[in-house]
């Protein structure tokens, strides 16, 4: 490969890492959340009924709410659908949400390592390309110097 060909590999690899981080930074992002639900839903017992709770309308909105029935919660399963679960099936679907995502992020972790690993090979064989022009022009220098 050339060494303009190497280092348009090169961007592609430094490309694909930064997608990758970023990727990998939502799923930890997402298990923050889960985590956070999770633990929520642990604390909802029999003693929290009727306890005073800011209900979010959106990211900066809140109205003021009684929980009714704390074995009683929705659960988001995708974009806009909901499912009224008990607290025990709650857990456990969170649970499971949790696992995809940390198999998800290991994923991404070793395609992050593999990526960084292309990355050295593709920095070896640029510094080998350099010695290679180097030795060439040194080459064509001194075998110039012997003809005159």
């Amino acid at each position: 490969m050339s060494l303009d060909e190497l280092n348009q590999l090169k961007q592609q690899q430094e490309n694909q890492l930064q997608a990758l981080t970023s990727r990998y930074a939502q799923l930890r992002a997402a298990a923050a959340r889960l985590n956070a639900s999770d633990q929520a839903v642990l604390e909802m017992g029999p003693s929290t009924e009727g306890k005073s709770v800011m209900v979010p309308l959106t990211s900066s909105l809140y109205v003021p709410g009684k929980i009714r029935d704390p074995q009683k919660l929705l659960v988001e399963l995708g974009t806009g659908f909901y499912a009224e679960k008990s607290s025990k099936d709650c857990s456990a679907f969170l649970q499971r949400k949790l696992k995809l995502v940390d198999a998800n992020s290991e994923n991404v972790t070793k395609a992050i390592q593999n990526t960084r690993h292309n990355m050295e090979q593709v920095g070896i064989a640029m510094q080998g390309k350099m010695l290679e022009i180097r030795a060439r022009s040194e080459g064509r220098r001194l075998q110039s110097i012997g003809e005159d």
